[in-house]
């Protein structure tokens, strides 16, 4: 299974580092090559550009953008569910991912 990019976007990006590590952690415990970052709603568009991520999934604080990224991008777009963001459940929001992906 060749490499999966996973993109989070928050408003800041600080929330969403937490959720990346443990997500990075989970891939690991899985044997998954995944590259997983977060970054700042403002700069998603130019990550989106230089990283070609596979999925990208949107903070719950930025759930109002869904539709514009779904209207600007090819690849799948998501809102991290509301539970598992709040609880920083790495494991399940991965596994999230990685269904869209598929």
């Amino acid at each position: 299974m060749s490499q999966k990019t996973i993109m989070l976007v928050c408003a800041a990006g600080m929330s969403t580092s937490l959720l990346v590590n443990k997500m990075q952690k989970s891939a690991e415990e899985k044997g998954l090559d995944a590259k997983i970052f977060a970054t700042a709603s403002a700069d998603a568009e130019s990550k989106i550009e230089s990283e070609h991520p596979d999925v990208l999934l949107l903070g719950p604080q930025v759930r109002y953008m869904l539709d514009d990224f779904k209207n600007s991008v090819s690849i799948p777009v998501e809102v991290i569910n509301m539970q598992d963001y709040g609880m920083m459940n790495g494991e399940k929001v991965l596994q999230q991912a990685l269904n869209l992906i598929k």
